[in-house]
């Protein structure tokens, strides 16, 4: 039922595309990330939670029509729903059955609950395309609850020694998850400009955001001593940081399980925090699919696959334009 073009996941009988890279006439959308939501398409059908991220980038002019979960819609004959990814808020894989044959698109996917995004939802289906952006055995997430504790703790630490503390993480996911976590009793939080109009556009949407501040030219630097700010990874080394006086940086990403990834970003510390899966969890999501056919992209696509096939799955590696979480860079500054 789906095949892999050079503009995208295409679905020939309902004659749409699933996260396109190039302009289509119809895309459904898995997450509002600019790697899967990209400018040109003339309809978008996502989640109601994506859309107003995807106006906020895209613009406000760009056609669209909002699904709920599990919310069914019948195009050219091919049943299509949505069910919760947990990677972002409006995160969704994407069903789609046709003459009782079932694909399932997941896009970025994580089974941790964070608090922010809807739970990951297991879909059973025949083929089932998965990320592979951390689909090595050496990723094995620790405790989130664990990791922002840390945060906190150096937060304090800082703080308490007069210092700044900026952080930098993606603007759209995993940032209001660390907000969200944060201990104000030590100190204020300041963001980034990416990051505020995306905290804005995420409470209309009507989606708790803790309360912060963004960082305006006219701020002094005494402004910010024992601050915690928030930035994305393109914020880094930028004339930007020069308002902040003393400070340590930090870099939050799945990334930080790797062996000097901190230090190749010239941060001081580095938390293993990441909206994808790790090992275990993409194995459990394909466990819990049931499909005997899996389609692999973006990531550690070789390595794998190989696996799986050795696991006995009828598995393939595909070529997609889909980043995942990239290496301790992320999304630009405009995102």
């Amino acid at each position: 039922m789906l095949t892999f073009t050079d503009k995208g996941i295409y679905c020939a009988q309902a004659d749409l595309y699933i996260d396109p890279w190039r302009p289509v006439p119809k895309a459904v959308i898995t997450h509002a990330h600019s790697d899967h939501a990209r400018y040109g398409m003339k309809h978008y059908l996502a989640h109601r939670k994506s859309i107003p991220v995807m106006k906020h980038r895209l613009g406000a002019d760009i056609k669209t029509e909002a699904l709920e979960y599990g919310e069914e819609r019948i195009i050219g004959g091919v049943k299509l729903s949505l069910h919760p990814a947990g990677h972002i808020p409006g995160s969704s894989q994407v069903r789609l059955e046709y003459k009782g044959e079932v694909w399932l698109v997941s896009g970025d996917y994580k089974l941790d609950d964070d608090g922010l995004s809807t739970p990951f939802e297991p879909v059973k289906c025949h083929h089932f395309i998965t990320e592979s952006t951390f689909g090595l055995p050496v990723f094995r997430w620790p405790d989130q609850h664990e990791v922002y504790r840390d945060i906190n703790a150096w937060w304090k630490s800082n703080a308490e020694a007069g210092r700044n503390s900026v952080l930098f993480a993606y603007a759209l996911g995993k940032t209001q998850r660390i907000l969200k976590h944060l201990d104000p009793s030590i100190g204020e939080v300041f963001t980034h400009g990416a990051v505020e109009n995306t905290n804005l556009v995420l409470k209309d949407a009507g989606i708790d955001v803790p309360p912060t501040t963004l960082v305006e030219a006219e701020m002094k630097k005494d402004r910010f001593e024992g601050a915690f700010i928030i930035a994305p990874p393109s914020a880094m080394g930028t004339s930007w940081m020069r308002r902040f006086g003393d400070y340590q940086t930090g870099i939050a990403s799945g990334w930080m399980m790797m062996r000097g990834t901190r230090r190749r970003r010239n941060a001081d510390r580095g938390f293993v925090l990441s909206d994808h899966a790790d090992w275990g969890q993409l194995n459990e999501a394909i466990r819990l699919s049931e499909a005997e056919h899996i389609y692999v992209t973006h990531g550690y696509t070789s390595g794998f696959t190989k696996y799986l096939q050795e696991q006995g799955f009828d598995a393939h590696v595909v070529t997609t334009e889909f980043e995942g979480e990239v290496d301790g860079q992320g999304e630009s500054a405009e995102d």
